[in-house]
């Protein structure tokens, strides 16, 4: 690059001595100016030192550590546990593994017909209700069906019985399959809904369930062409609601009802 020149001389008309100076290059004004200042070689110097410099430490750095023994990795496995002292505990007997019992015949865990009782419904020889005939007992069966496949229904068993000439029992056990919903719950919960949305129901909390509840109502309902007093009780353990149903041409009192309900949440 050029050099900043100095303020130009006044103009005297002397021709200058010659010096024996060679002459610079002009400036943009055609002038002469100051000589051009070469760049030294001491920057390239220094810049080629540090890349040596660079790359010898690389090398020796390389050669150390391809001198050393190589480190060892850790294991992949953890160490063994030592199992605790004393003997194991026994297995639970299939009698009390809930999930044994209702993944078996489900219809052994129903109330059993009490004697003198003539069995009645649908499913009196078999023991067993199908989706459409569970979805028939709904007001929309249509809708009841395809709720009850939405909560994974997996079966239902019931049984039922005409005691005392009047009195029609019915006791029903649903089972879900509960991969992503609680079916039981969700279905036992619903029914609480509908059962006590009436203003002559009289409800009970069930004892040992939790939030099962007993239901009984003060007011008969016209049922082919005959009054009929209706009671209800719904619970439900593990993947299994319980649905207990009474009708009668005579008021049912509240101990018929709970003890029903009672009963068959103890089989469970």
């Amino acid at each position: 690059m050029y050099a900043r020149p100095g303020a130009e001389p006044a103009d005297t008309g002397a021709v200058p001595a010659d010096t024996g100076a060679p002459d610079g290059p002009a400036g943009p004004d055609g002038s002469g100016s100051e000589p051009v200042r070469r760049r030294g070689r001491m920057p390239s110097l220094l810049l080629g030192a540090a890349v040596l410099g660079l790359i010898s430490g690389l090398c020796a750095g390389y050669q150390i550590q391809a001198g050393r023994e190589p480190t060892k990795l850790p294991p992949l496995s953890q160490p063994r546990l030592e199992q605790a002292a004393g003997e194991a505990s026994a297995p639970l007997p299939a009698a009390r593994d809930r999930k044994v019992k209702t993944d078996g015949d489900l219809r052994r865990l129903l109330l059993k017909k009490p004697d003198g009782a003539r069995a009645a419904g649908s499913m009196a020889e078999s023991g067993w209700m199908s989706l459409a005939q569970l979805a028939e007992t709904y007001n929309n069966p249509a809708g009841g069906y395809g709720w009850l496949l939405e909560e994974e229904f997996r079966r239902a068993a019931a049984v039922a019985w005409i005691e005392g000439g009047t009195r029609y029992v019915e006791v029903r056990l649903l089972q879900f399959r509960q991969e992503e919903v609680l079916g039981a719950r969700d279905e036992a919960e619903d029914s609480y809904g509908w059962a006590g949305r009436d203003s002559d129901a009289e409800s009970w909390e069930i004892p040992g369930t939790g939030d099962g509840k007993a239901y009984t109502y003060r007011m008969p309902q016209p049922r082919d062409g005959v009054k009929v007093y209706q009671a209800r009780a719904h619970a439900w353990r593990g993947d299994v609601s319980v649905q207990v149903w009474i009708n009668d041409t005579k008021p049912i009192p509240k101990k018929a009802i709970m003890d029903l309900a009672k009963r068959q949440m103890e089989r469970l």
